[in-house]
């Protein structure tokens, strides 16, 4: 029979799911990862995977951008509130990315981690982030006719450079083209933090949806340009 004396083994606390979170920018690891270890506190004491935390984080992305997509000529033409459809947009976008924070937390601490799992989370965040890209592209052409073809499916392709950086960091081979940590660059990264830019992109289409013809041109720029750089940081460092 156990001693009376023994101790329960304490549960994890939202700062224990926090302390094992991987990061994503200044504005994710001080908001979007803080509001997933408080997911995934209730996921784990309600006894769930974290596969589960995955697939809500991929209903609720898609969900918004669905939404977007299915409003925005109503939204151009008057005839639908813009702040309605935009704070769909900003609320669902935001927590869907916590979840998504939240189920590599849950794994980790929990010991739920698995190569299938892992799978899956990079499957939701593409289809999540395919639905993303369909939504702003959507409204930059609803609020702007004349975009062009090219401009639209450039877009596209340099988003996921984000995503496609991220999973080749968490390999063996990762690299930094900027190790500093200052606040300055900390500041400067946030237009590659994905927290930092669904927030941005969910005040455009609260406010000012007409600006979204520039967040496709000025993301188009930022992302191809990080493409640029990183095929010559790489090139380089493998050429030594």
């Amino acid at each position: 029979m156990p001693s009376a004396t023994t101790l329960a083994e304490p549960r994890p606390t939202v700062a224990d799911f926090h302390r094992v979170n991987r990061g994503g920018g200044l504005f994710s690891e001080s908001i979007s990862q803080w509001i997933g270890a408080a997911f995934a506190l209730v996921a784990q004491r309600l006894g769930l995977r974290p596969t589960a935390l995955t697939l809500a984080n991929l209903v609720l992305g898609l969900a918004a951008s669905v939404t977007v997509v299915a409003f925005a000529d109503e939204v151009a033409a008057g005839s639908v509130p813009a702040w309605v459809v935009g704070l769909v947009a900003l609320v669902g976008w935001q927590v869907a990315y916590a979840l998504d924070c939240a189920d590599g937390q849950l794994a980790r601490v929990t010991g739920q981690g698995s190569a299938a799992g892992a799978r899956v989370d990079v499957l939701c965040d593409v289809a999540a982030q395919i639905a993303l890209v369909a939504a702003l592209s959507a409204t930059a052409v609803a609020q702007r006719p004349s975009t062009p073809v090219w401009l639209v499916a450039t877009f596209a392709g340099t988003w996921m450079v984000n995503l496609v950086t991220s999973v080749m960091q968490a390999g063996p081979n990762a690299a930094s083209m900027v190790t500093s940590t200052s606040l300055p660059i900390r500041l400067v990264k946030l237009v590659r933090d994905y927290g930092a830019v669904i927030f941005l992109a969910g005040l455009v289409l609260v406010f000012a949806p007409a600006l979204a013809f520039w967040v496709v041109v000025a993301f188009t720029i930022v992302n191809g340009g990080f493409l640029l750089a990183s095929i010559a940081f790489s090139a380089r460092a493998s050429l030594r």
